[in-house]
């Protein structure tokens, strides 16, 4: 009779498990849907690193606009232009800028565009906590990387219940390192220039260009 209730205990709590799992598939792909259905999108931005025992702590803000795989991103005082073919690293601090060629077929290339969907491959899932912010419902899923060389432990995905964009996303390094990116606002079809996303030389003529490739 033990031995029943153990092996129907167990039965039971795989169904849960499973049924977690189709439950956080079914957010993730509804996050995917409403993120290709845009033409582009907008997003400012918040990145936070801790790492108590190295005591490390720091916060920097961003933005990016992205059109397909097209992107410009402003972060930590560097800019990167992507036209769809090479990649434009523009460092006013330094007065250089670097370009290199995108290798499609390079499947660990992340581009802000990938960072919306990354979750798609490379990840097991399941519904964790949800949560009240500020009056908006965030449900979090835990994604654990299947790659034993990750050097991240566990990501935890905020995903707003009401819009399916994503709120925040949190990442637990092996190392103990927390890092943390947090959407300030996530705006959709925005009028953009047709020069949106060009690199122009022009524009900087006193600056160093390294071509890397």
């Amino acid at each position: 009779m033990k031995n029943f209730i153990l092996i129907a205990f167990i039965l039971l709590f795989s169904f849960s498990i499973q049924a977690q799992d189709k439950r956080a598939k079914a957010l993730l792909d509804q996050v995917t849907t409403k993120v290709r259905s845009y033409d582009n999108i907008a997003i400012d931005f918040k990145y936070s690193l801790n790492n108590a025992k190295e005591n490390i702590n720091q916060d920097s803000k961003g933005n990016v606009t992205m059109k397909n795989n097209q992107y410009v991103l402003n972060f930590m005082g560097i800019t990167k232009i992507f036209d769809g073919k090479k990649t434009y690293t523009i460092v006013p601090e330094d007065e250089e800028i670097s370009i290199s060629s995108f290798n499609e077929k390079d499947e660990s290339a992340i581009t802000p565009s990938k960072m919306l969907t990354f979750f798609n491959s490379g990840y097991k899932y399941s519904m964790d906590i949800l949560q009240d912010v500020r009056g908006r419902k965030i449900q979090y899923i835990k994604l654990i990387p299947t790659n034993s060389k990750d050097q991240r432990k566990e990501i935890l995905l905020g995903i707003d219940v009401q819009t399916k964009h994503i709120y925040n996303l949190i990442e637990m390094g092996k190392n103990g390192t927390k890092t943390t990116l947090t959407v300030n606002s996530f705006k959709t079809n925005q009028p953009l220039s047709k020069n949106q996303f060009i690199f122009v030389e022009s524009k900087y003529p006193n600056y160093y260009i390294n071509k890397l490739d």
